[in-house]
Parts: C-alpha cells; structure tokens; sequence
C-alpha cells in the first residue's frame, strides 16, 4: 500500500468515526437504543426481514422492548442530522457541479386503518394492474449524485409528504432548505457552477424553476409527449386595425414536426446500449399559463418561464422495446452542444436514484416494521438514511467479501450491499458512543386474563395531489344515505 492510499484510508475512517459521534449527538433521547439499532442494521447478515429480528444481533446489547421504545419514544434532532451530512464529502459530476435528484418513494401500508396520514401513493405493478394507488406513506428524498455508471448516491433529505400536499411547492421548499444548508457547509462558493436539479416527470419542472429563482440552481425535468409549448414574443409590429399586442409567439407541438422549425443544437452521440443517442434542442420556450390550480392565486401578470426543450432519441433498447422519445425542459437558455449533452446524460444519472430505493426496501428493510406512529416511520426513515450515509463513508475502506460464485470487484467499485458486508470488522475499529444496557426491571404487564377492550382509532387515507386539493375516500354509511367526502 503506497503512502498516499494509507492517508486516504486514515482521512475516511477519521470521516467516519467522526460522522457516528456527531449522528449519536443528535439522539436526544432514547439515543443508546437508537444508535445501537442503527448498528445492528449495518451489521446484520444478509436482508432484513423483520425489524425485531435486529435485536438479536451482537451489536444491539438490549431486549426487543428497548428497540420499539426506541422507535416509538425516543427523539431525533432531524435538522441537526441535515446539517451533518450536508458537512461530509459529496459526489460531484465531472465539471465540478452538484447534481441533485428529487423522487417519491412510498412506504406501502394498504391495510393499516389505525395508522393517520396516510394517502393515496402511485404505484407500478405488473401485468394489466401496472398502475395502481394503494395507501401508505409517501416520501420525497433528495439525494447527490455521482458522476459515471454506479449505484451510489448521498441521501441529503427525506420528508413525508401530508394528505393534500402541493408536491411542486412542497419540492421547492424542500430544495430551498438543502441549497442553503450546502452553501451553509461551503459545497458551494461564489463562482461555482450553478447546481443542477434532476426532476421526473411527475414534476412541474418550469413551476419550480420559477419558485427557485435567485438561488444558484438550474432546474432539468422530463415533460409529456403530449406537451404544447410557446415560443418567444415576436416583435411588436403595428396593426393598423388596433388590438391588444400577442404575449406568446407560436406554438411548439410535442406531437408535430411541422411545428418544431430549425434547431439551436444538434449532438450525435455512439453509447454501448443504445447505439447512436441524436438529442435536438430548441431555446426560449415556454408553456402558456393560465390562472387556475397552481397559479390561480398568483398576483399580478403570469411569469413567462423560458427555457430550453431537448429532445433525445436513441437507435435501440437493450430490452427490445419501442424507442420512444424522450423531452427534457433545462431552465438555462443559449444552450450550447455541451450544455445538451451534459442535460441528458444527468436526466440519465437520476435513475441511480433507484437503486438506492431497492437498497432501502430490499437490503436495508426501509418498509418492513409495521409502526402505528408517522413520527415512528420518520425517525426510523432518517435511522436508515444515517445507515446508508455510513455505508457510503465506509466505501475506501471496505474489503471484497464476495461469495464463491460472485465476480472479483475492484475496492472502489463495491456496491452499498458489499460494503455493509464487512461493516462489521469496521466498527470494532471505531469508538461506540452508546453506553452499555443498565439491568432491566420488568413492569407488571397486562393483568392475567384480562383483554385489550380499547380499540384504536381508524382513519380516512387522503390522496396527494399536485393542486394541493385535500381528498379522502368515502366513508361507508348505511343503507340510504349519501357517502361523505372530507377535506
């Protein structure tokens, strides 16, 4: 090992170790329980399947019943945790820029009437159910991401989205807080490249550009086919016969060719699986605006949200599908061939953010615990995330303990998943914060005989729209009497 790969194994380790001090200073209650929980996650062999089965593992030294107090009672400093790992090093792209991903997850949980604020989450199933909305709780996670072919992100922040949100304002206020935490922890300086937020298309990407403006971000999101746009004003030419001047020149149909006209750029790119990658870019539009749903209580005239729309077509699919188009809007304008091929190659990175959702359900066990509390699924939500942060500080450090049929990987190429396999030999080389388990008193318990008359309370599930319309399901009534709807 060369002097320069030893200090780079002695800087991360000092990263981590001091990381796991500063996550066990935000458990403010209940912190013992918690942080020796949060080991046991990373050092469980194999998936988690049920959460009490963490109590059985030899990191966590208390009783399954300090492991649900811990969960159910025990207190977080969320906001100071944001601000730690908004401190720690994070991935960059290859031009030295930030490029941010912002999805929803949900945490399914179909048949749990006793458990309140749930909604309605969008689901994709398989074979004619392929769309489907089933109660649960949904999360809107902001994550870092790498440059390259890699399944690696850096969880910034995680919020569960109430019954009736507005997703795009709740986006934006989301997105406003980690910008000005990382400019707060100097990952961006005057001068830098502007940060560059990838948004599906689930997203009203012009709505929160505009909702974004005055902080350094440049906003990417992923449009319909179906989409109409607007190109810019033309010059005001004088109409003999009088008339209010047009606001919006002529339109851009997604659908219609005729309607495209010369584009501003044009790249031809050879991929590995796709072929030939032709992305054609076209500047200054926008969509018209009408004041109803997001934008019927905007004071004063509609904002014109200009824009650059990208259009990116491949030569094939690895799985043999239709080719479809893809549209992307980037809220830059005077898009150059390198700004085109640097937006679609960061559209194509925000799927890394997948990968880490499987690592959190599959690996990690993110959904498996059936808690009752929504304050209990955050602060178990935010356990997980502080998990995977340790994972990604334990990448320079972690050793290949493949399986006899696995492949040879290279150290820096590990994935979360095999690096959490020997997270356990990195532990018993760093401090543990947590205090050793004073000797239980066991309380009464529930007298012999006696049954639980109390029945917990049932609530309605809301749906989250992007209006911000509040709507629950119908309660059943009795025969001859109207169902009613809430919000």
């Amino acid at each position: 090992m060369s002097v320069l790969q030893q200090w780079d194994r002695q800087g991360a380790f000092a990263t981590l170790s001091r990381f796991r001090g500063d996550f066990y200073d935000c458990l403010k209650g209940r912190g013992d329980a918690l942080f020796e929980l949060t080991d046991a996650l990373l050092c469980t062999d194999g998936p988690v399947r049920t959460l009490v089965d963490l109590a059985l593992a030899p990191e966590h030294r208390r009783g399954h019943g300090a492991l649900y107090g811990g969960l159910n009672k025990g207190r977080l400093d969320v906001d100071r945790l944001r601000r730690t790992i908004a401190g720690l090093p994070l991935p960059k792209a290859a031009d030295g820029r930030l490029v941010l991903a912002v999805d929803v997850s949900p945490w399914l949980r179909p048949d749990a009437a006793t458990c309140p604020e749930r909604s309605f989450c969008h689901t994709y199933g398989r074979g004619d159910a392929k769309h489907q909305m089933i109660p649960g709780w949904p999360y809107s996670v902001v994550a870092a991401l790498e440059t390259g072919r890699t399944s690696w992100t850096a969880v910034l922040d995680a919020i569960r989205l109430q019954p009736g949100a507005d997703l795009a304002a709740v986006t934006t206020a989301q997105l406003r807080d980690v910008v000005e935490r990382l400019i707060a922890a100097g990952q961006w300086h005057e001068g830098d490249q502007q940060i560059l937020v990838v948004l599906d298309s689930g997203y009203d990407a012009p709505r929160i550009a505009h909702l974004l403006g005055g902080l350094p971000v440049e906003i990417l999101g992923r449009l319909r086919s179906d989409r109409v746009m607007r190109r810019p004003t033309p010059p005001r030419v004088y109409d003999p016969k009088g008339g209010r001047p047009p606001k919006h020149g002529s339109e851009f149909v997604f659908g219609d060719p005729v309607t495209w006209g010369d584009e501003q750029a044009v790249t031809v790119t050879d991929t590995r699986l796709y072929g030939k990658a032709t992305a054609q870019a076209w500047d200054r539009l926008h969509p018209r605006l009408t004041r109803r749903a997001a934008w019927s209580d905007y004071e004063g005239p509609l904002p014109l949200i200009e824009g650059t729309v990208i259009r990116l077509v491949v030569e094939r699919l690895p799985s043999g599908g239709v080719n479809k188009p893809v549209w992307l809007w980037w809220s830059g304008t005077d898009a150059t061939m390198a700004d085109v091929d640097r937006c679609w190659q960061s559209f194509l990175r925000r799927f890394d953010v997948e990968h880490t959702f499987r690592l959190f359900k599959q690996t990690l066990g993110w959904t498996k615990p059936r808690l009752r509390s929504p304050q209990a699924a955050d602060r178990w939500t935010w356990l997980v995330i502080a998990a995977h942060t340790q994972l990604r500080l334990a990448r320079p450090l972690a050793v290949d303990l493949r399986r006899p049929w696995e492949k040879t990987t290279e150290p820096r190429r590990l994935t979360p998943a095999r690096v959490r396999r020997g997270f356990r030999n990195l532990r018993a080389k760093t401090s543990s914060p947590a205090r050793a388990p004073q000797p239980p008193r066991p309380g009464p318990g529930r007298p012999p005989g006696s049954k639980n008359r109390g029945s917990a309370t049932r609530y309605d599930v809301g749906l989250v729209l992007a209006t911000g319309e509040a709507y629950t399901r119908p309660t059943h009534h009795k025969k001859g009497t109207k169902p009613r709807r809430t919000g």
